[in-house]
């Protein structure tokens, strides 16, 4: 096969960490056989991860990159180079999507065809009012393409499996699919079921003297195993094609293109350049609405930056000249000229990229029931229909009543109700998840929201509304009432104010002309706007018949602009300190150069956040808020909702984050992580590896990727609801397991005694899968 890499060949190889896309897996057996062959190689340490099909492999010492592509290729899979840290060696994600949706499409393909055969079949098995002569080599030529072209996935596994000497879930339908085929067309051939005019009989036992009825046919068994888990394939193949959109996500969030500033002999040229092409010491222009290429710091220029991306919270961030800058964060409002100081893999957003592969590709505990008790179960089966064979044989008994009752084992066995055990109570449960905004992405993140014990909330967006707000005008009368001025009142100060800040696009500027313009209706007319970045911004307006000279800003700012008032032992100076002492944005409102009030902007707590905090408790869980804002606005937010001071985290970057979920789970913990903006998405993955990543659907696509659910309401109650549906949906799967084995275990024996014809083992595995389709259907009723 080719392999897409770009190393040296005259290198003895790479180190450090090297990332392997793997195709053909299926359950956990084969990714255990991955990781064994890669770890076999002296110095590497692999961690395979089937939901993203990935290996990362930590090298220790250099190893030929094609020495681990051929441990993958030895233990029966195709392997390809995803990433090589430190290098520009990194597969096409396009193509990897392609080849993704290239397999979909394929099982799609087959499940819709086996369906469409399977239908006649079923009915001519089952109906013998609708058996016409010749009706038997009709359904022999309707199964056929279903057993093999659409059943072809489930027997190659099996043959992959086998080459290495082991087993997989697979191995059992391929063997029941193949076992009730090949005995049918024995039975069509040479056993006299072909003749014209023969009519299925539904028989208690199988028959024991060589004298036998006509055999039967059980093409309608191996028709509807293939067709059933072909479609629980194709939702799990559905599933993890989307385990790898937060990555290509986050990657698309950068700027494509870059104005590169070159100075040469006094004079400025500018060129558009691909961002690949930027490199260290470079100068780049940044437009205001555009986004800053690369990490750098600004050379030339004052302006606003939306940093959202890295923080979380919705108030932007003031630069000018010296001050460093972070790549895909916004320039909201004026000119840049930014020298770039990290290019490629060494930027913030290719670090926080690295933390959500490293979280997805890591090594979670939770393995596949099925496939774990399948390991042990297909050996066992494998050597009871073997020795029903042997024990009939020397019994006495002829060879088609040792063959019927060894195949009556393999179908009993065939573990169609296994196949459906996860997929329908999937299907109910998200659905029902669906009805209540929660998105669940697939079976594989249920099976620790049993034990979580410590929900970890973001606080931006999550249990607040994630924009600001104006929640007060303050005057200095309410302090000081002998401090106050004629004419000042609420209504006024946020009317000049607003008209004042109607020219500027700062967020903060834009909250204060929506409350104001909400407030008083038109606002007044302003002209001669000056915006002073990262201080204030000036305004003359008309209020009445007079005109007003209007300032908003920062009291230090205004002090020296003359005004006079804003002082930190002044009344209005105060009322700023103890809003921002609370952690809300504050600005003062001067005029006639004399502060007369403070607006002050926070994020506000959504209504249902004190609810979901109080529900999350009901559960057992512990809650721990994390933010970026600083510590006093968090603990502000924490006593609004419920929350103890000690379990907040407060001023806290990306890693920080993943760190604490990471800290958390080291400590015994079982945590949840619930979230909403890129800064998240690497701690969001991080919990879904042991416990469970909830993104808010009102954030970020990438928050929304890396999270295993999604809470599309924005509702923080949804939280304690998706944990309620989880937790039914895994109780539920783990009762349909068990039912699809106790029904096994206990027809196994009767089948290798005899007592079970091979038409009730398949009617019992039928029974078997209307019982957990049942017990699924009850989810409907859960939230």
């Amino acid at each position: 096969m080719t392999t897409r890499h770009t190393i040296d060949d005259s290198a003895p190889g790479v180190a450090g960490e090297v990332e392997l896309a793997v195709e053909g897996m299926t359950c956990a057996s084969c990714v255990a056989r991955v990781e064994k062959k890669l770890s076999k190689i002296p110095g590497a340490e692999a961690t395979v991860n089937l939901a993203t099909e990935s290996a990362r492999v930590t090298l220790s010492q250099p190893v030929d990159v094609d020495d681990l592509l051929g441990a993958i290729s030895a233990a029966g899979y195709s392997g390809r180079v995803a990433r090589v840290t430190g290098t520009s060696d990194a597969a096409d994600p396009a193509a990897e999507d392609t080849a993704a949706a290239d397999r979909g499409a394929d099982l799609r393909r087959r499940l819709i065809v086996s369906a469409v055969l399977t239908v006649p079949v079923v009915l001519l098995s089952m109906l013998p009012a609708l058996q016409f002569p010749g009706w038997q080599w009709a359904v022999a030529a309707l199964a056929l393409p279903v057993v093999t072209w659409g059943a072809w996935p489930f027997h190659r596994s099996a043959a992959r499996a086998a080459r290495h000497g082991a087993s997989t879930m697979d191995t059992l339908v391929s063997l029941g699919i193949a076992a009730a085929t090949g005995w049918s067309w024995w039975a069509l051939t040479l056993g006299g079921a072909g003749e014209i005019g023969m009519r299925m009989e539904l028989t208690l036992l199988p028959a024991r003297s060589g004298h036998a009825a006509t055999p039967e046919l059980y093409l309608e068994v191996a028709a509807v195993v293939a067709t059933f888990l072909l479609a629980g394939r194709y939702t799990e193949s559905r599933s993890r094609r989307r385990a790898g959109d937060a990555l290509r996500s986050l990657l698309e969030l950068g700027a494509k293109d870059v104005t590169r500033v070159t100075m040469a002999g006094g004079h400025r040229t500018e060129e558009r350049i691909p961002v690949s092409a930027l490199e260290v010491a470079d100068l780049f222009a940044v437009r205001p609405g555009e986004k800053i290429a690369t990490d750098g710091v600004v050379v030339e220029g004052a302006s606003a930056v939306d940093t959202s991306l890295l923080t979380g919270e919705p108030a932007p961030v003031d630069v000018a000249a010296g001050d460093e800058v972070t790549g895909a964060t916004i320039n909201t409002s004026g000119s840049l000229l930014v020298r770039a100081t990290r290019v490629g893999e060494q930027t913030t957003l290719a670090q926080i990229a690295r933390m959500v592969t490293r979280a997805q590709t890591g090594k979670a505990p939770v393995q596949r029931i099925a496939d774990r008790i399948s390991a042990v179960f297909v050996p066992i089966v494998l050597l009871l229909a073997a020795a029903t064979v042997g024990a009939w044989l020397v019994l006495g008994y002829p060879p088609a009543a040792a063959f019927t009752a060894a195949v009556a084992v393999l179908i009993i066995a065939c573990p169609c109700a296994l196949g459906l055990a996860t997929p329908t109570a999937l299907l109910v449960g998200t659905g029902r998840a669906a009805q209540l905004g929660i998105v669940i992405k697939g079976p594989e993140i249920l099976e620790s929201t049993r034990q979580i014990d410590t929900m970890v909330l973001d606080k931006t967006g999550t249990l607040t509304a994630g924009h600001m707000r104006l929640a007060d005008v303050a005057l200095p009368a309410l302090a000081a009432p002998a401090a106050a001025h004629d004419g000042d009142d609420p209504d006024t100060v946020l009317r000049l104010a607003g008209a004042a800040e109607s020219g500027s696009e700062h967020p903060v500027a834009r909250a204060i002309t929506e409350a104001a313009a909400a407030r008083s209706g038109q606002l007044p007319r302003s002209s001669g706007f000056v915006n002073h970045p990262g201080q204030g911004v000036t305004a003359t307006v008309e209020l009445g018949r007079a005109e007003y000279t209007v300032l908003v800003g920062r009291p230090g700012w205004l002090t020296t602009q003359g005004v006079g008032g804003a002082g930190p032992q002044d009344p209005v100076g105060r009322l700023h300190a103890e809003a921002e002492g609370t952690g809300a944005t504050a600005v003062v409102v001067a005029w006639e150069g004399r502060a007369h009030g403070v607006l002050v902007l926070r994020d506000e707590v959504k209504p249902t956040a004190a609810v979901a905090v109080a529900e999350l408790r009901g559960l057992d869980v512990n809650v721990h808020l994390l933010t970026g804002d600083n510590r006093a606005a968090a603990e502000h937010v924490a006593d609004r909702v419920g929350i103890a001071r000690e379990h907040v985290l407060a001023e806290v970057l990306p890693q920080d984050k993943l760190d604490v979920v990471a800290r958390l789970q080291a400590a015994g913990h079982v945590v949840g992580m619930v979230g909403d903006g890129v800064n998240d998405a690497a701690a969001l993955a991080q919990a879904g590896r042991q416990g469970l990543g909830l993104a808010m659907g009102t954030g970020t696509d990438v928050a929304i990727e890396a999270g295993d659910i999604t809470l599309m309401r924005g509702d923080p109650r949804a939280v304690p609801s998706a944990l309620r549906i989880s937790r039914a949906t895994l109780r539920i799967v783990r009762q349909n397991l068990f039912w699809a084995f106790a029904y096994n275990v206990a027809a196994i024996p009767l089948a290798a005694l005899g007592l079970l014809n091979p038409m009730i083992a398949g009617a019992a595995m039928a029974a078997s899968s209307v019982i957990v389709v049942a017990n699924s259907l009850r989810l409907r009723r859960t939230g």
